[in-house]
Order: C-alpha cells, then structure tokens, then sequence
C-alpha cells in the first residue's frame, strides 16, 4: 500500500475511533473537525463496519462502467415501453420493480436506454410567441364580442369523436353556433364563422384561448385563421394562458351544453347534432338566465350591422414605419432582417418605436413582439414591459357605443332562417 493512501486510510481510521470514543458521539462535530461532510462520514462508518481497515481504501475506477445497463434489463425495457408507447420512464421503472430481480437502474437511466434505443425524442422547441392577455371581459351591446372555443371533445355511440364547435354573443349570451366537427383543424372551423356570419353579420371582436384554431405557435401567436379574421376587421383577444375565467361566460356555457346534451352521448354524428340544434333552440328562445334577469337570450340579441362580405384588407397603420413581409416570412428594417413568420408573406407590418431602439411590431391590432436594433442576431422577443402605442390601428373599433339598441330579429341559430313569434 503507498505511503499516500495509507496516510489517508490511518486518517479515516482516526475519524472512527474518535467518533466511536465520545461519551457523546456528534457525528457533525467530528466531520466539521475533520473537514468532511456527514455524508462522508457515513459512508467512511459503513465501509468499516462492512469490511474493516481494508474496505477504508479507495478502489480504482479505472476501466469500470457504473452506470452500464445489463444487455437483459434494456431489452426488458424496450418490451415494456413497445407494450405501454405512451409510458415515460417514471412509470416504466414502478412497472420495473416485479419484473427485475436484480439492482433497480434510476429513471435517468431507463430514459437514456429509450433514447438510445430511438423510443423517445427531445421536444421539438416552440417558437417564441407573444401570449394572450385578455384581461377582464368587456362588452356593452350585442356583437361586441363574440366568444368561441371547443367544447371537450367525447366519443359517440358508434366510436367516431366529436369535436363540438361553439360560438355565444358575450352580451345577451344568445347562442350562434354549435356544431360537432370530427376534429378541431381550421378548415371546419372557419365554415362555422363564416355561415354564422352570414346568417348575423360580423362582431368588432373575438374572444379565444390561445390554441388551435386561432393561436398559434408563430411569432404573435396568429394562426391562418387568425390573420383571415383581422384582415375581415375583427379584432382577436386572446386570453391569459391559464385563466378560463377571462372566457368564464363560453366556459360555464359548456357546462350547461355537456349536461343536457352529451351525457350520455348519442348514437353517432347526426344525432348528436340534432340534440346540439334542439339545446340551442330552447336555450336562446325558452331557457330563462340569470345574469338576464331571467329573460332569455333572444330578448336582447340583435344581428350585426356588419355585412359579411367576404372580401379581405390588410390592416392600416397610423403613427408606424410600416413594411412588407418577403415570401420567405422576413422583413427588412432599418438595415437587418427580421423573421415574422411565412403565414404574413406579403402583408405589411408596423414598427412603433418605444425608445432605446426598441420597437413593438405588430400585424393590425395584434404584438407579434419586440426587438431590440442594438441585437447582433435580430429576434422578435416574446415580451416586452415597455407600454404598448397609443395608435395602433385605424380600422378598428372597440366596444360599441349607443343607448338604444334597435328591435331584435329572431334567428335561430346553426340557420338563415327568421323565427317567428318574436
């Protein structure tokens, strides 16, 4: 044994007899005297009582793999997860304890043999994106603002799932569309908003969570159908992720809609759709509502005097360096390039200055986000604490203004067709 690793076994050997000879052992005491943790201490009164002097003498690790895996445990392993595709390695190794008899590897070590093994991926990183911030509901009169969401999706009798699609007026809380879609892409959705346009005209805003169908992961969070909506005039809030309550009328709405409709569901598409069309029947026309005064919703909505047109205008600026996105998604200013995101090809964007050579970029009404010129690789930030510009855009109005709103006319809704008895 070299002189070295023997001075440092008699050492060790010290520790113990002076922690073993103490009327009252301390163990902190005697690692503080001798410059070692209590852990150290622990392990160097276990390796004694093990095996003695002898088992006090580190052992080289040359040429040792600790952390290798049994060929037999990364099959076993693989077995599990190919059984059980949606299981992590958490729930894999509690499933590990009565199939493997020997050592139990850490979780860290049953997700490193997924990953060699090619079963599970590093998240695809999400682009940096401007969240909502809905803040507070606010709304004076009918068409206002239009709120809309899915409904939790449910499988039906003949094991087909419906995605119900629905769409409320936050005013009078008159219902203006419900429809099971089979799924929540932003083709079915936008001929949902586009019939209901039609049938009622156009609201000043919309109100959304920032997922699918309207958010998106993309600088400013705009989905396809959200610049489709702000190029029509209609302005898009988003709410603050992780608050429903900033939707909370939609939100206890579908309450209501899963109670008289969906338990338990119905056989397949077509009659599910039926029980939608009846339920918003009796709610607008016969379902009294508190917040109404026990009145119904049809008592106090009225069309929009928006006509849908179809035709698009991209948005107008006041008070903004504005410029045209390139086809590849980019924009140039003031001497460096900018991605904004392809979906905005062609469309003109504002650049407001907020001081320090900082700027809020915006499409319409809606902040992609904020860059600094001062930036060696140019970036949209996602946040920013500078308030945002006072003009933003020109085409918009806010919440309408008037003290008497004219004579309802009673449309169903999920139709063009006028009801009658009004």
């Amino acid at each position: 044994m070299a002189w070295k690793e023997r001075s440092v076994v008699d050492a060790r050997i010290e520790f113990i007899e002076e922690f073993r000879g103490a009327e009252e052992p301390s163990l902190a005491s005697v690692c503080r005297k001798y410059g070692v943790s209590r852990g150290t201490g622990y392990k160097w009164l276990r390796r004694y009582a093990e095996g003695g002097e002898a088992n006090l003498v580190n052992g080289s690790r040359v040429g040792t793999q600790p952390q290798k895996v049994p060929l037999a445990l990364e099959d076993l392993i693989v077995s599990l997860r190919d059984a059980h595709p949606t299981w992590g390695p958490k729930k894999l190794r509690k499933l590990l304890e009565s199939r493997w008899t020997d050592a139990m590897p850490v979780v860290s070590t049953v997700g490193a043999v997924l990953k060699r093994r090619g079963l599970i991926h590093p998240r695809r990183r999400r682009v940096a994106m401007r969240r909502g911030e809905g803040g507070p509901l606010v709304c004076g009169l009918p068409n206002d603002l239009w709120c809309t969401d899915f409904k939790g999706h449910f499988t039906l009798g003949d094991g087909i799932i419906c995605h119900p699609f629905t769409l409320t007026d936050a005013c009078s809380r008159y219902l203006l569309r419900c429809q099971g879609l089979p799924d929540e892409k932003g083709g079915g959705v936008r001929r949902e908003l586009e019939r209901a346009f039609q049938t009622f005209g156009m609201p000043w805003r919309l109100r959304s969570d920032n997922g699918p169908p309207f958010g998106a992961s993309a600088p400013g969070g705009l989905s396809r159908n959200a610049i489709w909506l702000i190029q029509l005039g209609i302005g898009l809030e988003f709410i603050t992720p992780g608050h429903p309550e900033q939707n909370g009328r939609h939100e206890r709405f579908h309450r209501t809609l899963k109670d008289e409709t969906a338990k338990p569901p119905k056989e397949d598409m077509a009659k599910q759709q039926q029980a939608f069309d009846h339920f918003g029947r009796e709610y607008n026309d016969e379902r009294p509502h508190e917040a109404l005064g026990q009145t119904t919703p049809r008592a106090h909505y009225v069309p929009s005097t928006r006509h849908y047109t179809g035709k698009l205008k991209a948005p107008e600026y006041e008070g903004a360096e504005v410029r045209i996105v390139a086809t590849g998604g980019t924009v140039s200013f003031r001497g460096k390039v900018l991605r904004v995101g392809t979906l905005l090809s062609g469309q003109p964007v504002a650049f407001y200055e907020i001081g320090d050579g900082a700027h809020d970029v915006r499409y319409g009404a809606n902040c992609l986000g904020y860059f600094l010129e001062r930036d060696k690789q140019p970036r949209l930030r996602p946040t920013r604490t500078e308030p945002a510009p006072t003009a933003v855009v020109s085409d918009l109005r806010g919440s309408v203004c008037a003290t008497e709103p004219p004579t309802p006319q009673a449309i169903s809704p999920n139709s063009g067709e006028e009801v009658r008895g009004l």
